[in-house]
């Protein structure tokens, strides 16, 4: 019975869901929400924006590959010297909380791919 438990757990997850989007949705999404905040959902924010996130993550580092390098290490890692949103950001939501635990260093990079592609375009909405 325990072989069959273990086999059926390695299967469910060696065939999970690694799509970036439903990373992001299953990882991510609790705290950061895609879309620009209507006003109702600003007092109910507990951080910021991704799109607002990103847009600053890539006016830090210019290339795909620092910033995709830096959100996959500050993920795990996250320190006030390296954060690179506004100080205000910082002050009403505090410090990401280490995601280590909760992502895999793979899952980091697909979700950090995913999210340099897909958002912190101009004006604040996705990249498409």
């Amino acid at each position: 019975m325990k072989t069959i438990i273990l086999l059926i757990t390695l299967y469910l997850c060696s065939h999970a869901d690694t799509r970036p989007s439903t990373l992001f949705e299953q990882k991510c999404s609790i705290c950061h929400m895609q879309q620009r905040p209507h006003a109702d959902l600003m007092e109910t924010m507990v951080a910021p924006p991704i799109m607002g996130v990103m847009k600053h993550v890539k006016e830090a580092k210019p290339t795909r590959n620092e910033a995709v390098a830096f959100v996959a290490d500050y993920v795990f890692n996250p320190t006030r010297d390296k954060a690179v949103c506004q100080p205000q950001a910082i002050q009403r939501f505090g410090l990401m909380p280490s995601q280590k635990g909760n992502l895999t260093k793979e899952e980091a990079l697909i979700i950090a791919e995913y999210l340099y592609d897909n958002f912190g375009s101009r004006g604040m909405g996705r990249n498409r």
